[in-house]
């Protein structure tokens, strides 16, 4: 059974930098589209990001983060990851990653959501 566990969230401070991490189980990611959502308090869930396959190798940002986020992957380690600079108290949510076949697919078509990892901005 797929499984996408996310990690690397935590407590920082406005400015500050986080790199979150996306592992995947039996499922190899350079196929296929990895994006990254995140869920904040009474808000609706938002994709932030997402890297299209590896023969594709594009990748996609929200308006909210563009500048600032990046992912990237370790094809070795079969890991996506989600690099996060000049965190903003606004970018405080649960971070999500998934996937599906491409990255223009709506939040319903992309699969394995984890539990999540938590990032706080605060000072």
């Amino acid at each position: 059974q797929v499984r996408l566990v996310e990690s690397g969230g935590g407590l920082v401070q406005p400015g500050g930098f986080l790199r979150l991490s996306c592992a995947a189980s039996e499922l190899s990611m350079d196929y296929w589209a990895i994006a990254w959502f995140r869920q904040a308090p009474e808000k609706q869930r938002e994709k932030v990001s997402c890297a299209s396959p590896v023969n594709d190798n594009t990748a996609w940002y929200a308006d909210s983060v563009k500048g600032r986020f990046t992912t990237s992957r370790d094809i070795a380690a079969n890991l996506v990851y989600l690099h996060m600079n000049k965190l903003n108290p606004e970018d405080t949510a649960v971070y999500y990653c998934a996937y599906s076949y491409s990255c223009g697919g709506s939040p319903a078509e992309f699969r394995s959501w984890g539990q999540g990892t938590q990032v706080t901005v605060s000072s």
